[in-house]
């Protein structure tokens, strides 16, 4: 059996003037409408071999831009976390709508309920829990650490809120 049985000699013409042009296996298989396992088992016959330090590049850089996006998600998480918590104590709208007439109410409290609170806080800490496994993952990502010092020293000060006595009143509308 002959070894380029199966491949029209063009595309072989073809595949060793892409491989001369320093072409990836990939670029390739995109020029000759074939699959990469294709590309590679022609080229492996006409022995012709591949740079494999590129792709040892790429995938270094896949995982720096992995880390980046990781350390961008670390810092939206804390922004929205912190801007909750900083929320804990402002006046916080309480509404419905009901009745026949589908009828809008709202009430405004000093601050929010304790049950909101209460879920402000988890879902800080839930952020919290995120951002120390980012930390992990990343150990060498700059400034993740300090976003999680700031997010705990955040979710402490909620925490002491929590525990202050609840003096909460409704206005009645």
């Amino acid at each position: 059996m002959k070894e380029s049985e199966g491949r029209p000699d063009s595309k072989r013409a073809l595949l060793r003037k892409l491989h001369a042009k320093d072409m990836s296996v990939r670029a390739i298989a995109d020029e000759l409408g074939v699959s990469r396992s294709t590309v590679s088992r022609w080229a492996k016959e006409d022995g012709l071999a591949f740079d494999r330090a590129r792709t040892a590049q790429a995938v270094a850089a896949h995982s720096i831009d992995l880390a980046a996006g990781r350390q961008r998600l670390a810092e939206k998480m804390l922004a929205a976390a912190e801007q909750m918590l900083d929320d804990l104590d402002k006046p916080y709208i309480v509404f419905s709508f009901g009745g026949r007439d589908n009828v809008y109410n709202e009430h405004k409290l000093d601050r929010p309920p304790v049950e909101v609170k209460r879920n402000i806080v988890t879902t800080a800490a839930i952020t919290f829990d995120k951002l120390t496994r980012i930390v992990e993952k990343d150990p060498d990502v700059s400034g993740a650490a300090s976003v999680v010092q700031s997010l705990e020293a955040g979710i402490l000060a909620a925490a002491e809120v929590l525990r202050r006595p609840e003096t909460e009143t409704t206005e009645e509308g």
